[in-house]
C-alpha cells in the first residue's frame, strides 16, 4: 500500500475536507486499477510465443486482435498487444536480436529493453544463440527474465507413442535437466526452466512460473499480473479474490464521502454506484463474463450450459446496473438496515452527517464483501467444473 495513503487520514480528511478524501480516494484507486505492466516476449519463429501471449489474454488464436501465430511468421518490429480486460498490461512481442535490422550492439537502444519490467524467452526445443545473447544483455540491465520451454504437451506425447512404459514425470525431468545443461555450458549459473504447455496453463509449471513472477514484482506490478492472470488454479482464484477484499476499505471510503455531503439521495446513489462498478470489476476478474465462459468452454471441451448451471449468482451473465444491486440488495437484510440507517440519520443536527457516513461504510463495505465471497464461490465451481475435479479436490 502506499505509505503516503491510509484509512484513517482519510477518515480524518472526510471531517474537514470531504472533497479533498474523494480526491484521494479516486487518485488511490485509480493507481491500483491502472499500474502499467509491460511484459516482453520473445522467442524464434514457431517457439510458440504468440499462442502463449493470446492465452494469457484470454484470446483464442484466430481471435480479432489476437498475436499471429504460424511456423513461417518472422517477427520484425516490436509489436504490442495489450490485454483486452487490463488494457495497462501489454505484452510486446520482440524481435530477434543480431539480425540486420536489430544487430546486436544496438538491440537495447532499439528494442528499447529498459522500459519492460520482465522478459520471457520461449523455446520449444533447446535454447538457441540469440536467446542466449539475449538473456545476457537483460542481464547486464539487472532485469529480471525467464527461460520457457514450451509445446510440451507434444514432446510427452512423441516420447510416449509406441512404449509401454512411459513415465511423464521422468520425461519432464529429462527436458527440464537438458535445458539448464545447456544454458548452464553458455555462462548461467544456475538458469531456471519453465515447462509450459500454451493451450493449458494450468498443467506443468505454469502456477511456478506465476508464483515466482509474484516473488519478483513490486506490490503494484504483482496486482496488475494476478488480475490479468487467467484462472489456472484454484490458488490464482483465492489470491484475487484477497487482492480485491483488500480494497473494499477504500471503496467504502469513496461511499462515506457521499454520505458526507449535505444533499438527500445523493449518498444512496454513491453507494450504489460504488457497488455496481465493483461488482462489475469482480466479474471480469473471476472471468465470469460471457465471452470468458464461452472461451473456456470451447477450450475445455466441457459444454457452455453447463458451466452455467454450476453459478449461483444471479450477478453473472448479466447487465450490472444500479436497478439490479438494489434487486439483489433488497434481499440481504443486514445491508440493507445499513442504508435505511444512514438515509434516517442524515437529517439529524451534528451528529447527522458523521454517523451517515458510518453507516454508509459499513453498508457498502458489507454489500461488498458479500459480492466478492459470492463470485469467488462460482469462478471455483466453473474451475472445478471446467477440469473435471470434484467438490472435494
Amino acid at each position: 500500500m502506499d505509505v503516503m495513503f491510509n484509512i484513517e487520514m482519510i477518515k480524518s480528511l472526510m471531517k474537514t475536507d470531504p472533497a479533498a478524501a474523494a480526491v484521494k480516494i479516486n487518485e488511490f484507486i485509480e493507481k491500483q486499477n491502472n499500474t502499467p505492466l509491460n511484459i516482453a516476449i520473445t522467442g524464434e519463429s514457431g517457439s510458440g510465443k504468440s499462442t502463449f501471449i493470446n492465452y494469457f489474454r484470454g484470446m483464442k488464436n484466430d481471435d480479432e486482435g489476437a498475436a499471429p501465430t504460424g511456423v513461417t511468421e518472422t517477427t520484425v518490429d516490436v509489436k504490442e498487444y495489450p490485454h483486452p480486460k487490463y488494457p495497462n498490461v501489454i505484452f510486446s512481442d520482440l524481435p530477434g536480436i543480431g539480425t540486420t535490422k536489430f544487430p546486436a550492439d544496438k538491440y537495447l537502444e532499439l528494442v528499447e529493453l529498459e522500459k519492460f519490467d520482465f522478459f520471457v524467452i520461449i523455446s520449444n526445443t533447446r535454447f538457441r544463440e540469440n536467446d542466449v545473447k539475449l538473456a545476457k544483455e537483460i542481464q547486464k540491465m539487472e532485469k529480471k527474465f525467464y527461460f520457457v520451454r514450451s509445446k510440451i504437451d507434444n514432446d510427452l506425447q512423441a516420447e510416449a507413442r509406441g512404449k509401454r512404459n512411459f513415465n511423464e514425470q521422468e520425461t519432464l525431468q529429462k527436458i527440464r535437466s537438458d535445458c539448464i545443461q545447456g544454458l548452464q555450458k553458455e555462462g548461467f549459473d544456475s538458469p531456471q526452466v519453465f515447462l509450459l504447455c500454451s493451450f493449458d496453463l494450468h498443467l506443468y509449471d505454469f502456477p511456478l512460473l506465476h508464483e515466482t513472477l509474484e516473488r519478483d514484482l513490486s506490490e503494484l506490478k504483482r496486482r496488475a499480473l494476478l488480475m490479468a492472470m487467467p484462472n489456472i488454479s484454484l490458488e490464482v482464484i483465492n489470491e484475487k479474490k484477497k487482492a480485491l477484499h483488500s480494497k473494499i476499505k477504500y471503496l467504502a471510503a469513496a461511499s462515506a464521502v457521499g454520505a458526507a455531503a449535505p444533499v438527500p439521495e445523493l449518498s444512496f446513489a454513491v453507494d450504489i454506484g460504488v457497488i455496481a462498478a465493483a461488482v462489475t470489476r469482480y466479474v471480469l476478474s473471476f472471468r465470469l463474463d460471457i465471452p470468458s465462459l464461452k472461451r473456456l468452454a470451447n477450450t475445455t471441451d466441457v459444454p457452455y450450459d453447463d458451466l452455467k448451471q454450476v453459478i449461483l449468482s444471479p450477478l453473472v451473465g448479466v447487465n450490472i446496473t444500479p436497478e439490479l444491486i438494489m434487486t439483489v440488495l433488497g434481499q440481504l437484510a443486514s445491508v440493507a438496515s445499513l442504508m435505511a440507517r444512514e438515509e434516517a440519520f442524515r437529517y439529524i443536527p451534528i451528529i447527522g452527517i458523521p454517523a451517515a457516513a458510518a453507516f454508509s461504510f459499513a453498508g457498502t463495505y458489507k454489500a461488498l464483501s458479500h459480492f466478492l465471497n459470492m463470485l469467488a464461490e462460482d469462478a471455483e465451481r466453473v474451475f472445478k467444473r471446467a477440469l473435471g475435479l470434484n467438490s472435494s479436490e
